[in-house]
């Protein structure tokens, strides 16, 4: 089946998904990777007001590539999601909707998933030219020291994307 997922998101919007269906992205996700994730874990469990707000947000495990002139990013494709892993169940509960990223999760993250009623959706990996086509807008909205791997808030259009891992905890990386 095939959703079109646009703003707000709310885990209404999300409870039809099914493992395998197609899902177009069109809003405001944040791409993030491991190093942004470890400081926003930080600043959690230190009690510090975040630089996002994360209710109902959609993480994407991605370092884009600087812009070329005249686009709004360069290569945006995904990393692995399992790297994210030690940090994902927090996350969840500060209220990610949905994270974006390839490759498979672990039980604690299925878990997460099932607990919070969220989803994990999954880019094509060696797509990132074509998925930064999906890019309109994007602008460092925190910790810019850390160069690709600061995060980033992107306004996307039909981001195409798989449901890898279902709010049931169905997750298509399982035979």
């Amino acid at each position: 089946m095939k959703h079109i997922l646009t703003e707000p998101y709310t885990k209404e919007k999300i409870a039809a998904f099914r493992t395998g269906d197609t899902v177009l992205i069109t809003g405001t996700i944040y791409a993030a990777r491991d190093a942004a994730h470890k400081r926003l874990e930080e600043m959690i469990e230190n009690g510090q007001m975040l630089p996002l707000d994360l209710q109902n947000a959609i993480l994407y495990y991605a370092g884009p590539t600087p812009a070329r002139p005249g686009y709004p990013i360069g290569s945006a494709g995904p990393t692995t999601s399992g790297r994210m892993d030690p940090y994902t169940p927090l996350l969840l509960e500060q209220g990610v909707l949905a994270t974006i990223g390839k490759g498979p999760r672990n039980k604690e993250v299925i878990e997460a998933i099932k607990k919070q009623e969220a989803v994990y959706l999954a880019a094509i990996g060696g797509a990132a030219a074509v998925i930064a086509q999906c890019v309109e807008t994007a602008e460092v909205v925190a910790f810019e020291e850390l160069g690709t791997e600061a995060i980033r808030k992107l306004t996307v259009r039909e981001l195409p994307v798989v449901v890898a891992i279902d709010r049931s905890g169905k997750s298509i990386y399982e035979k």
